[in-house]
């Protein structure tokens, strides 16, 4: 599961307490405050420029889910392996779903494609001169790119590859590109349901209507932790430092029973194969009482690999690393 199991921020816990008398709507574009915190954000964080708008969102999955429906997509492209809710909302949209590899060369015309890196469930990040060639063919085609950038914060190491918003790789043109986050990893924030669009004002406008008649506003408390969770970021650096120090436990265990690391850059997950079917892999690894997701979950070209979470406490890696080792 990629539950996050370390302990919401004491200051963000403060901050929905404080606020949690809330008899009244929340906003649907957001508090002032926060309409700053999440431009600040983007600004300092991420790079972006030019002209955008911001809006929050109930966590990701609701917009991942609902965006094809909201933009009437008929056409969408998502990555052959992928979070699955991305073919989810097609099919919700009933618009014609196409996997599709990195190289946007080989991408045929849609109405909408989704991208995602770091990636879920394989860490891979997208270089930047890839995140290039997906602007340019928005810019040919018309199609609207979304971009899923909520591991964002977690490089497997600091002095390795990081990652890039489309919307920096953008320098200011924005036009039909949205970058979708979420603080439910950022900053142990899954039960609270917080995460942001950022990316051009005209798409982020039909989204806010959208979402304001169907109810999906976020929570006034929780409006006022999102303040909190971006306004620091040394929090974000030391989640960051304890997925790191796990990562580097389980993979040369992983490894001593021959399993090959693949990708792995950022996230917070192990993507690894040993050749074999992944149930195989997975009953192996259970059968030492240690719980792992088959790689065909996320599309048929993972059907030899297994997905290692590594959103477990420091004591169960220990442990389970220590099962592996013997």
């Amino acid at each position: 599961m990629g539950t996050p199991v370390d302990a919401t921020p004491d200051f963000i816990q403060a901050a929905l307490v404080a606020t949690s008398n809330a008899p009244g709507y929340p906003q649907t574009i957001g508090t002032p405050a926060l309409r700053e915190s999440m431009r600040n954000w983007a600004q300092s964080i991420l790079g972006v420029t030019g002209d955008f708008d911001v809006l929050p969102s109930i966590g990701s999955k609701e917009v991942v889910s609902n965006l094809p429906s909201i933009l009437e997509a008929r056409t969408l492209l998502y990555p052959k392996i992928a979070y699955p809710t991305y073919l989810v909302g097609g099919i919700l949209a009933r618009a014609e779903n196409t996997a599709v590899d990195f190289d946007p060369a080989t991408w045929p015309t849609a109405d909408l494609a989704w991208i995602n890196s770091p990636s879920n469930p394989t860490g891979r990040i997208s270089p930047v001169s890839e995140l290039k060639a997906v602007i340019e063919y928005s810019r040919k085609t018309g199609a609207v790119i979304a971009s899923d950038e909520c591991y964002f914060n977690f490089p497997a190491k600091q002095d390795g590859p990081q990652p890039k918003s489309i919307l920096h790789v953008a320098q200011g043109d924005n036009k039909n590109l949205l970058s979708l986050h979420s603080l439910s990893k950022r900053s142990n924030l899954a039960g609270y349901r917080a995460g942001m669009i950022i990316g051009d004002p005209l798409l982020i406008a039909k989204i806010r209507e959208f979402r304001k008649h169907s109810g999906l506003l976020v929570a006034a408390p929780v409006q006022a932790a999102m303040v909190a969770a971006l306004s620091d970021e040394r929090h974000v650096h030391e989640q960051a430092a304890r997925y790191a120090k796990r990562r580097d436990i389980m993979i040369p265990a992983l490894e001593s029973l021959g399993f090959r690391i693949e990708d792995t850059e950022a996230g917070l997950y192990i993507w690894c194969t040993r050749g074999e079917r992944d149930l195989d892999s997975v009953q192996f690894l259970a059968e030492l009482g240690i719980l792992v997701t088959p790689g065909h979950f996320y599309g048929d070209d993972g059907a030899r690999h297994i997905r290692v979470a590594l959103t477990a406490t420091d004591a169960q890696i220990s442990q389970a690393a220590a099962r592996i080792l013997g």
